[in-house]
This record gives structure tokens, sequence and C-alpha cells, in this order.
């Protein structure tokens, strides 16, 4: 289908049945984020209509319902198969549990990269109490209790109650080691009882990072040391022949798939604004050098449908984009921020 973003939206919308235009653009708003102004609107329609691929119902001016012609509906679902088909063969389609996802990205070379220089930065000493604010699983609590040894005590923080049975379970051989339901936002702990505290990718999804960096500081005692590990997904560069397309693709993911999208180059400047001394800032780039291990970790497909859905890429730049994605040779890199922060002593 030669088409351009518009016509995509309408079609998408009109899926499920008739529909008048504020309707069609309410639709669109709930799958992309955005509106069409009129114009689009209705010239997109007016467009499908001369193709015959809308018809328009009975009714009153524009709000004459609209409905998919068979012809309509043949492209759309045509669109839809076009995007899905390298998913077998390169691209995962299916969005993993939130859980196995984590444990893939702790797993991989980049994940053990970026962790070390966290570890090291941290600096957690026998006899610490350390704090994993945002702790998933489990994942970094055990190095952690190793860490403090028997002498020290060791708490994981999680919103989600999934993760925090799982990390429970995964640390219930270690008694210096407690997992507890919280907000980062409002932590469950007395002020200056925390010698060391981390956030791993985490604030990249927090509602106010500025707030729970100021909950962090007040619970580190004085001299107290926090961590943050952070991306900063302006930085996702892709190599393709395109650089409209790449560029368009980083930027909704930056925009519109991570709530904070650059919190990464943020974070030095919100910490000093939450009271902390900030000695150190390290870059962690991690390279992509095969596709199929990165999809891993960046899901390009569906990645690529949600930027069609929101007007970021047309459907045939989001084809050309995976095309090649999977048959040419391949790199991609982004960049994480480790930034060590600690409160005056």
């Amino acid at each position: 289908m030669e088409s351009n973003d518009a016509q995509l939206l309408v079609l998408c919308a009109l899926a499920h049945g008739p529909l008048h235009g504020y309707a069609i653009n309410a639709a669109i708003e709930e799958v992309s984020g955005r509106r069409l102004g009129p114009g689009s609107l209705y010239g997109a329609l007016a467009r499908l209509e001369a193709k015959e691929l809308v018809r328009s119902l009975e009714g009153e001016g524009r709000r004459r319902p609209v409905c998919l012609t068979p012809a309509g509906r043949e492209v759309m679902e045509r669109e839809a198969r076009s995007m899905a088909r390298l998913s077998g063969r390169v691209f995962e389609s299916a969005v993993p549990d939130g859980i196995g996802y984590l444990d893939r990205v702790a797993a991989t070379e980049q994940a053990r990269s970026y962790k070390g220089v966290m570890a090291e930065a941290l600096a957690v000493r026998p006899g610490h109490t350390a704090l994993d604010l945002g702790c998933g699983p489990g994942t970094d609590l055990g190095a952690l209790a190793e860490a403090v040894t028997a002498s020290g005590r060791v708490f994981g923080l999680d919103v989600d109650e999934e993760m925090v049975e799982r990390a429970r379970d995964r640390t219930r051989d270690l008694p210096s080691v407690e997992v507890r339901l919280g907000d980062l936002h409002t932590l469950p702990f007395e002020d200056g009882s925390v010698d060391r505290a981390r956030t791993d990718r985490v604030l990249q999804h927090v509602t106010d990072p500025p707030r729970a960096l100021a909950e962090a500081h007040r619970v580190l005692r004085p001299g107290g040391r926090l961590v943050l590990g952070e991306p900063d997904w302006d930085s996702l560069t892709v190599d393709h022949p395109d650089l409209d397309v790449a560029r368009a693709y980083t930027r909704h993911v930056t925009d519109k798939v991570v709530r904070n999208g650059v919190i990464g180059r943020r974070l030095a400047r919100l910490a000093l604004a939450a009271g902390f001394a900030v000695p150190a800032v390290v870059p962690v780039t991690s390279v992509f050098r095969e596709v199929r291990a990165a999809d891993r970790i960046l899901g390009f497909q569906r990645t690529t449908e949600r930027a069609v859905s929101a007007g970021y890429l047309s459907a045939d730049a989001a084809r050309t984009w995976l095309d090649r994605l999977a048959e040419e040779p391949f790199f991609a890199a982004v960049t994480l921020y480790v930034v060590v922060a600690e409160k005056a002593g």
C-alpha cells in the first residue's frame, strides 16, 4: 500500500467497526498518544475513500460513520502481516514477562560490565547496611550479602509484589537479606540508617526521580554513598542507511517507550539538587554486533510497531528498517551512566 501514516492510522482505527471522525481520532489517540489535525484526518479519509478502502455510511456531514471495505480490511491485514513476517526468523514478537526479561538482561555481557563498575563504585564493606532500591527479582542481593558479610544487613525494596516474592524466594537462605514491598518515593527506613544504596535502571521508570533521590539522601548516614546506574536512551544509535529513520526510532523510544528516557544525562544534576556531592560520573557504553542478541534486549519488532502506531515511522519505512536490521551487518550502541553520589559527613 502506498500510504502515509495518517491513512494507516485511520485503517487501524476502523478495524473493530464503523466510526465517525471524532471517534476515529479518539481511537487513534488511544493507540498512538496523539490526534490527527482536522486536515490530516479528513484528507486521509478522502484519499482512502477514493481508493475504495473505506466507505461512508448514512449520516449527516462529518458525523457520518465510516467503515472499512473488504479491500480496506485486506490492505490493513496485509500491512500487519508484513510488519510481522520477520518475527519467526529474527525478531521476537511476544513481550517477555518482567522477571524473565530482567534475568535475561542481567546475564548479558553488557550488564555484567556496568554492574561491575557499579559494584566497585559502591564499595560495600563488611558490617555495612546496604539498600537495593528497585531490587526486582533479587538479581544483585546475593552479591551485596556477600560483601556485607554476616555482620551487615541488606535490604531489597521493590514496588511490584511479584518481584518481591521472587526476590524473597531467591534469598531465603541468606539471613542477612530482607526484601520489602515499598515505593522509592516514600522509603520505609529511618533517617540516616543506611551506609550504601544503589539504583540499577530504576529511575528511568519512576514517577518523580527528584523525590526518589531526596528519599535516598534522607535514609543515608552522613558519609553514605548512593550509586546510580541509568541509561540515556537518546544515546541509542543503530546503524542504518537512512539516518532520519534511525533517529526517528530512537526519538520514539526516548519520547514514548521509557518514562524518563534521558535520565542518564540528568542524574548528576538531580543528585546535586538533592543535596549530594557527585565525585564521579562513569559512562558505560554497551555495543551490540549481533542482531538477535540486541533484539532480546531492545525488542526491535515490538518497538517498531509501536513507532508506526505513534506516527514516528511510516509502515514502508518500518518494513525497510526491519529488513535491513535482519539482513545487513548489524551495529547498535547505548550509553548508561554510573553516577556516584555522596552524603556529606
